[in-house]
């Protein structure tokens, strides 16, 4: 029968050595443990010290620093009963991650919670550690409050290990004295982990996907390096606020710094919301009773409809292969460390649902040996995170890929255009023979070309936002439906005839490019990925002169807006950059266009006639008279 008692001296009733608290454990019990960097460590301690005693133990945890390898301990102690119950691998050594991957439970982490409070998982005892009580009894949960607050309120005993270093955390973290069995008290400094440390491939990554995210979005990130990297390319921003099961040190800096403000989330305005805390212990004190900052369970910040209504709300995460239809692989490996499951679906369909929403799904272009690339021909043998009909956009160090609503043919291109140089001809050739795609199709040039984001620009005309941008494969059936909106002078001042199709032939080369010696500029307007090509401008190296052919075309409602003279320019710097001796032109003598075009750069202009064409010329290394 519960006793009438004021919290503080049931507090005092409570308390208890680690080693008597674990002892109250029996045999056959299901044991929770705090996850990640809020894992109560003398409990677990304890726990090891005392593992002898047991029998029939199953263990439950999310996602294991790995201080107390607990497999260690069945293994020492010939429990072969003993069960270890990972939803969240989390933290470990490859060789770890192998060996224990028998006792991974694939779980949405939006899942977990009604899991221990519907007791189709019945959570026994609970291991958790807390903040010391306010004044009122209330403990917070800190840096862990996931999954670790439904076990606590679900489990039949509650053992809580009393930490003066665990920070107070804001929002659904707290549990009172009254609903805890034992009280530990015991200070130590909590699980930390260093920042990931980055490779030019996750800086790279994160800049070519800092380039899809927009003032005023709303970010899941993952704990791995490139997501670390896209976190720090975002410094540039405004407005950022965050959603996400985990916060970081980098998101601290960039909090503090004042890109993350979260005032326009359009959900939970001005807060910072996620569920756990992982990094170090200037990440923990700033956390500590700051009014800004709300933890919650995972059933609410992985709750797809929840995410769904923030603004603009992009989900990145992290994969470990993905196959050229899109299906995405995602368990631990020692490039990701912390992978599985988890909470990808979740944030995936959320953000996909959120108004102006992306979901981004990024990865090296290799293994980290170099040897195999993660973008393969179709997944076999291993389990598949996310379907391909859920996959939005792809990123790889060489570029993004948006996947929505692409044919598999599209798809196929798209894929390969962004996978290491060294393999795209094997997956063009394996996606021929799997009827991907037509056996016609090639890349020519671009097999090996690393795409110029150097020469990306975007510019404002009205209510317009214009990019300019190097083309790329996938963009052929765009710039044909550019060709074939054309008006009939403009066709003619192009191709010197009244062309009336426009065959891939006629495409192949303006997609299918090197960069250096054949270089196609495209103007876009509209959603990245779904632009409608506006303007086209290209230079091709005639060898033996070592000059570059310059042509353009221009739809005729984007004319007269300085288009034509940005990509003069672009396409002679690049010319120059790339050794090219100067640029030359034919056209018809009364395209005034084109000479005007010519005359915009601060090199001599020389103009003859060849068979009733104009041909214009300029070299590099003749300025102008009045610029040397």
């Amino acid at each position: 029968m519960a006793r009438n008692i004021y919290w503080a001296d049931s507090y005092v009733e409570k308390r208890c050595s680690a080693d008597d608290a674990i002892r109250k454990i029996r045999q056959g019990q299901r044991v929770f443990i705090g996850s990640a960097c809020g894992e109560p460590q003398q409990l677990v301690r304890s726990l090891a010290d005392n593992a002898v005693r047991f029998s029939g133990l199953e263990i439950v945890r999310m996602m294991s620093m790995e201080s107390v390898p607990l497999s260690e301990i069945a293994n020492k102690t010939h429990d072969a009963s003993m069960n270890i119950r990972n939803i969240y691998l989390g933290s470990a050594s490859i060789d770890t991650l192998a060996r224990n991957k028998r006792f991974i439970t694939p779980m949405n982490m939006s899942d977990v919670p009604l899991l221990f409070k519907s007791r189709k998982m019945p959570i026994n005892v609970a291991l958790i550690q807390v903040s010391p009580p306010d004044d009122f009894g209330w403990m917070s949960l800190g840096v862990s409050v996931d999954v670790t607050s439904a076990a606590a309120s679900s489990a039949d005993y509650v053992i809580a290990q009393v930490n003066t270093r665990m920070p107070r955390v804001m929002g659904h973290s707290f549990i009172h004295v009254n609903d805890v069995d034992v009280i530990v008290e015991h200070d130590e400094e909590l699980l930390a982990i260093e920042p990931p440390q980055q490779s030019e491939v996750a800086v790279q990554i994160g800049k070519n996907i800092s380039r899809l995210i927009e003032d005023g979005s709303t970010l899941q990130v993952g704990l791995d390096a490139a997501s670390q990297a896209t976190v720090q390319a975002l410094i540039n921003k405004n407005d950022l606020g965050l959603h996400s099961q985990y916060l970081t040190v980098d998101v601290m800096h960039l909090y503090s710094k004042g890109v993350i403000t979260n005032r326009k989330k359009g959900f939970n305005d001005g807060k910072l919301v996620a569920s756990a805390a992982v990094g170090t212990q200037n990440l923990y004190e700033f956390l500590h009773d700051n009014p800004g900052i709300e933890f919650y369970p995972s059933d609410y910040v992985n709750d797809p409809f929840i995410i769904a209504q923030h603004n603009r709300m992009v989900s990145m995460n992290v994969a470990r292969s993905i196959d050229l239809m899109g299906q995405v692989t995602a368990e631990a490996a020692a490039q990701t460390l912390y992978a599985g499951v988890s909470g990808i679906p979740d944030f995936v369909r959320g953000a996909k649902r959120s108004k102006g929403g992306k979901s981004i799904i990024f990865l090296p272009s290799t293994t980290a040996d170099g040897k195999k690339s993660t973008i393969i021909p179709i997944t076999e043998g291993v389990p598949i995170v996310l379907p391909r009909g859920d996959v939005h956009w792809v990123a790889t160090e060489y570029g993004i890929a948006n996947l929505f609503g692409k044919s598999m043919q599209e798809r196929v291109m798209a894929m390969i255009t962004i996978a290491h140089p060294d393999f795209r001809d094997e997956l063009l050739d394996v996606a021929k023979d799997m009827g991907m795609i037509g056996k016609e199709r090639t890349l020519g040039e671009a097999v090996r070309a690393v795409y110029p984001v150097g020469l990306e620009d975007s510019i404002v005309r009205g209510d317009k936002r214009i990019t300019l941008r190097p083309a790329k494969p996938v963009d052929e059936r765009r710039i044909q439906e550019h060709y074939y909106k054309l008006e009939k002078k403009d066709v003619f001042s192009r191709f010197f005839h009244d062309k009336k199709s426009f065959n891939r032939s006629d495409l192949e080369n303006k997609s299918h490019i090197d960069y250096i010696k054949d270089l196609t500029l495209i103007a876009t307007v509209g959603e990245i990925g779904f632009e409608e090509v506006i303007g086209v401008a290209e230079y091709l190296l005639i060898v033996e002169q070592n000059m570059a052919e310059v042509a353009f075309s221009i739809d005729k409602k984007y004319q007269g807006m300085g288009l034509g003279k940005i990509f003069m320019k672009k396409l002679s710097e690049a010319a120059r950059s790339n050794g090219i001796s100067g640029l030359m032109a034919y056209t018809v003598p009364e395209n005034k266009a084109m000479i005007g075009l010519f005359k915009t750069l601060p090199y001599k202009v020389k103009t003859t006639i060849e068979d009733d064409a104009l041909v214009l010329t300029c070299k590099f290394n003749e300025l102008r008279e009045g610029l040397l």
